[in-house]
């Protein structure tokens, strides 16, 4: 048996598999006890807590005797130092964190290529510059599943999916030229490597045999992969949740162009080409909480199923946190276009979720004029959850949208991990095609194209036109001194 295990940036989740790949017990912690001073920031130790937790609700003495392995994978990119002991020094700057912009510029000066705010680097030399004293006093800095897996083992160590992921970690030239001490930075350990072996005191604490294979699972989007299958080029997988995360899997190298990331594959010799869109199901979270805050989720999909699509003629910008893939552009700001007197509370929330698919499109569309070939989206998370939204999605896109029928795609690609690591299989993309069984499949709609395709070009010339109004509306913000305000972290 396998335990995968996903932390998350409001849950930690767990899965067993039985030998057969079948889920035999499913457990989720709510991160819900923080006393971080936001959203963007988490008390490491949370995660340890949540998973004693999962362990003493999935794990009898049975079980535990017919483990095999423990996968661990985690959200990122997101940055923690701790002491010589492996005890946080402060808390964990998650993801979503973009304080470090004018360190993520400086770096991009000094290794000549571009570093977003949210990437590993740009936030320790934030923490160099403004908590000094936490800096000197770290030991290594870890990311989310590697601090769990060092205190399940003992060894301290950096995921690197892929030799070209160095740019977006780090690598012995950045941290020369960026005047980092390099023994602050662990070693490395990649997709399905045995990392250790869970020590005395760990199994004491989270009710774990001894002697348990640990394996790193990385990051929560490669999980999600691998969980998804998209191993193969043209197929995409739609990461949904708080954020909305398109990876496609492509043959051709199609060039950073600094509006997407292309990346090596975990898969060789494939290509990972990725868009990140901020708020996806945060703008429908947003939305909820300010105008129907008494109903369930369940309400707003059925309003939107009855309301015509198109809303009326209503436009949806989801920039509510400014905008990533593919205009990275901090100022932008969420815009209804078209809001008229015969618009309701249904057709402004279907906006909303149109929004998100135009979102969606447009860096579809990115990827596929730099030459790449996009067939299908295999819809992960809590939105495709909703088959309402995966046909708005299906429509708007042309593609078809795919949703497996065991709905935590980075447990199964833990599982994926976990047999390869065990050697029950020969290749990670063998072990993924064995994980991914889709149960739904939403057909795009031809005859709602030419609705769509015009809506989606007022979509793009609305932003066109407004982008150089958004920096004067942040300055007069920040200016007005109008607080952040976050709403409580609850995926639709």
């Amino acid at each position: 048996m396998i335990l995968a295990v996903d932390i998350g940036t409001t849950r930690v989740k767990a899965s067993l598999f039985d030998p057969e790949g079948r889920c035999a017990g499913l457990a989720a912690v709510e991160l819900t006890e923080s006393t971080s001073n936001s959203y963007n920031e988490v008390d490491a130790r949370l995660w340890l807590r949540a998973l004693s937790d999962i362990s003493s609700q999935l794990l009898s003495e049975s079980v535990r005797r017919e483990l095999n392995a423990i996968v661990v994978s985690g959200n990122g990119p997101t940055i923690l130092p701790i002491d010589a002991r492996g005890e946080p020094l402060a808390n964990a700057i998650t993801w979503l964190d973009r304080r470090a912009q004018e360190e993520a510029k400086e770096a991009s000066v000094a290794l000549s290529y571009p570093l977003d705010a949210a990437f590993n680097l740009p936030k320790i030399l934030w923490l160099r510059r403004h908590s000094p004293q936490v800096y000197a006093s770290s030991r290594f800095f870890v990311s989310c599943p590697e601090f769990v897996i060092g205190h399940l083992t003992g060894e301290w160590t950096t995921c690197l999916p892929n030799e070209g992921y160095t740019r977006i970690i780090w690598d012995a030239v950045a941290l020369e030229a960026l005047s980092l001490e390099t023994e602050k930075f662990p070693p490395f350990a990649g997709i399905g490597e045995i990392v250790g072996r869970v020590r005395a005191s760990a199994a004491d604490e989270f009710g774990l045999p001894q002697g348990l294979p640990v394996v790193m699972g990385g990051p929560d989007f490669i999980a999600s992969l691998l969980g998804t299958a998209t191993v193969r080029p043209g197929r995409t997988c739609d990461k949904g949740g708080t954020s909305e995360g398109i990876n496609l899997c492509s043959e051709k190298d199609t060039g950073d162009a600094g509006a997407l990331l292309v990346m090596p594959h975990v898969v060789k010799p494939y290509f990972n080409i990725s868009g990140v869109i901020s708020t996806s199901g945060k703008a429908l979270s947003w939305f909820k909480s300010r105008f129907s805050p008494a109903e369930d989720f369940d309400a707003t999909y059925r309003r939107v199923a009855a309301t015509k699509p198109g809303a009326g003629g209503l436009v949806f910008l989801p920039y509510l946190a400014g905008e990533r893939s593919p205009h990275w552009d901090p100022d932008a700001r969420g815009v209804f276009l078209g809001l008229g007197l015969h618009h309701d509370l249904g057709m402004m929330e279907r906006a909303v979720l149109e929004g998100t698919a135009f979102a969606m499109r447009e860096v579809l569309d990115v990827m596929e004029t730099a030459g790449a070939r996009v067939e299908d989206m295999r819809a992960t998370g809590m939105p495709s959850l909703s088959p309402v939204w995966n046909q708005i999605k299906a429509d708007i896109t042309g593609k078809r949208v795919m949703v497996s029928d065991f709905s935590e795609p980075e447990l199964a690609g833990c599982l994926a991990i976990g047999r390869f690591a065990l050697g029950e299989e020969s290749s990670l993309a063998a072990a993924a095609e064995r994980v991914f069984v889709p149960a739904h499949i939403f057909e795009p709609h031809k005859e709602m194209a030419p609705m769509y395709d015009d809506l989606f070009a007022i979509y793009l010339e609305s932003y066109r036109r407004l982008a150089g109004l958004f920096p004067a509306v942040s300055k007069l913000q920040r200016q007005m001194e109008v607080p952040v305000r976050h709403v409580e972290e609850v995926e639709p």
